[in-house]
């Protein structure tokens, strides 16, 4: 597989990570926004949680920018396979992480938490998503 077949991979894997993190929440509020809340005491610590669930993500994050720097040196050598390989591993568990704000998100409409906290915290995904984007400058 050429450089450029890996990195349209990983750009692909990346949307379908948007997708898996983001789509709960529209799915969540149709099915459930019209409804009573079951708890609302639980919306405001529900909403800390999920925005403390993006310091889960910091030492992926550090885990990936080693990966990608371990990715840049090997270009053009023989171990450059084994190090997109693990580039793609460190980055896919770095992006399941980054999701959790969104799917806490998500559960947060059973309790009744309002539009513009759900809205911050899909947002943050997508911030923390961003980050893990395959740099034009690999490659």
């Amino acid at each position: 597989m050429t450089r450029g077949e890996v990195k349209r991979r990983l750009a692909l894997a990346w949307w379908q990570y948007l997708a898996v993190g983001l789509v709960p929440l529209p799915v969540m509020a149709w099915a459930f926004g019209g409804g009573d809340a079951l708890v609302s005491v639980l919306a405001m610590p529900l909403f800390i949680a999920g925005a403390a669930t993006m310091f889960l993500s910091l030492p992926r994050f550090g885990a990936y920018k080693r990966a990608l720097i371990a990715t840049s040196k090997v270009l053009g050598t023989a171990e450059e396979p084994a190090a997109w390989i693990e580039l793609a591993r460190v980055r896919r568990m770095a992006m399941l992480f980054a999701c959790f704000p969104a799917w806490v998100a998500a559960l947060s409409v059973l309790v009744g938490l309002e539009a513009v906290p759900q809205i911050l915290l899909a947002l943050s995904t997508v911030v923390l998503l961003y980050l893990y984007r395959i740099p034009r400058q690999l490659g």
